[in-house]
């Protein structure tokens, strides 16, 4: 089994808790990730069709993932799942 796969078959939140809306990824949604990723080391996030007029899931995850120094552990659908270590 591969670490990855050890990570996303953890207990992983159940809704999402962060949505991303047509204003794209904005300074406040970074922060509140960061807050969560603190207390929570895994965040769910999903992307509103409207957010994807501009840009794909997955450029939008990336960018996520490299400004919280985290990593994209799943994608399914509109939502995706980010995860940092302590």
């Amino acid at each position: 089994m591969t670490p990855r796969r050890k990570i996303s078959q953890k207990r992983l939140p159940s809704e999402s808790t962060v949505r991303i809306g047509k204003m794209g990824v904005t300074e406040a949604q970074i922060k509140e990730i960061l807050k969560q990723l603190k207390t929570r080391r895994k965040v769910r996030i999903k992307v509103l069709r409207s957010a994807l007029a501009n840009d794909t899931l997955e450029n939008i995850a990336q960018r996520i993932s490299s400004e919280t120094d985290s990593k994209v552990v799943q994608i399914i659908g509109h939502t995706f799942t980010l995860y940092k270590r302590k």
